[in-house]
């Protein structure tokens, strides 16, 4: 009878699903880039973030409301495209996921924002950079990077005032993002005195830019802004030396990777490239993020690109709401993370608006020689 009994015990326990988690607490963390297309290479670079920050809380074993927290990551591509987008978004609503960190994209974070709202489904975008994802009202919103106003603003003042740029041309690639930040730019550099050439406009598909850059070439420019990601803005540099144009070229956090002298081959010079980053540590937090930067290189045996150190802050942010409130569901964690302030994080100290947004958000200028990343400041 006892060994009938014992039988019956492993019978129900394997029909369960018994493991070393069965009293654990599954928690499932969505994220969302583009790991296809042009730019999926920033979407790895994005992914690779979630799963260290992943690994790490379960490695820690996080108690959450008196249960052992059991992460696991749903990771959806995008490919940059708002469509996509938005059927991940429905896909991760579906699954009932805890949290969502992404998207990548302005154009595919804001569409996909509404979708999380009408779940309850807190997001954290670790890159989306355009206003409105943010001022849409939805109390699930949040990022961990400064907005265009703040990126796209500073550059405007800074290749007015710092860079003596007198005729400075402006296009975009017609997306949230780039438009987002070009229109920022040109207010910036209003702002500071300065004037621009009328805007003119590429997509995020483009590979030959011949007739905009012939005509804008007459208009002799001493700077170009664009507003657009690093796998337009590499052939672009090409093809401005082709064409004999010698500006300097300055962008957003979208062109601001290490592919981009790859992208970009013998088509830019040293100190060519003027380029912010949404985010940046300086003083004691810089050995934080130098941490990083190396266990992410042992771990994957790749450089980090632009994101990965926000997208794992963005996930530990959220995993600490959810430690604070004792719970991991949405709507009563929610609250406490709209509350967090004085997170230290890699990418330094996190704190949010009532609107979503990272308080006092920083930037770090770069430029780059010898084909690699030079910083040149951090601004706030």
């Amino acid at each position: 009878m006892q060994v009938k009994l014992n039988l019956i015990v492993g019978a129900a326990a394997l029909a369960l699903g018994t493991s070393a988690f069965a009293q654990d607490l599954v928690v499932k963390i969505g994220h969302v880039g583009p790991t296809s297309g042009a730019i999926a290479h920033l979407g790895k670079d994005n992914e690779n973030g979630a799963r260290l920050a992943i690994e790490e809380l379960n490695a820690k074993g996080v108690m959450i409301g008196g249960k052992k927290a059991k992460f696991e990551l749903l990771a959806e591509d995008d490919a940059a495209d708002p469509k996509q987008g938005t059927a991940a978004a429905q896909k991760l609503v579906d699954s009932k996921v805890n949290g969502v960190i992404g998207h990548l994209n302005s154009g595919t974070t804001i569409p996909a924002s509404k979708l999380y709202s009408d779940a309850g489904i807190p997001q954290i975008s670790p890159s989306a950079t355009n206003p409105k994802f943010t001022r849409q009202g939805y109390k699930t919103a949040f990022r961990v990077v400064a907005d265009d106003v703040h990126l796209g603003g500073t550059l405007g003042r800074y290749a007015v005032k710092e860079m003596k740029g007198k005729n400075i041309a402006v296009i975009d690639d017609r997306t949230a993002y780039g438009m987002g930040v070009a229109e920022e730019f040109e207010k910036g550099v209003k702002a500071a005195g300065g004037k621009t050439i009328p805007r003119v406009f590429t997509t995020d598909k483009a590979t030959d830019f011949t007739a905009i850059l012939t005509s804008l070439k007459g208009k002799k420019p001493d700077i170009v802004f664009f507003g657009g990601m690093d796998a337009v803005a590499g052939p672009m540099l090409r093809q401005m030396k082709q064409l004999g144009i010698e500006a300097k070229f300055v962008g957003g956090d979208g062109i601001c990777t290490g592919e981009l002298p790859k992208l970009a081959q013998d088509g830019m010079a040293d100190g060519q490239v003027v380029c912010a980053e949404a985010g940046g540590v300086e003083g004691e937090a810089k050995k934080a993020m130098d941490d990083f930067r190396t266990k992410f290189k042992a771990k994957y045996n790749a450089d980090v690109q632009v994101y990965a150190p926000y997208v794992y802050d963005a996930v530990m942010v959220m995993a600490d709401a959810m430690v604070k409130a004792k719970s991991a569901d949405p709507k009563v964690y929610l609250p406490v993370l709209a509350k967090t302030s004085g997170y230290k994080g890699v990418t330094g100290t996190i704190s949010f608006d009532n609107k979503g947004d990272i308080k006092n958000g920083a930037l770090t200028l770069f430029t780059y020689k010898g084909g690699k990343r030079d910083q040149i400041a951090v601004v706030r």
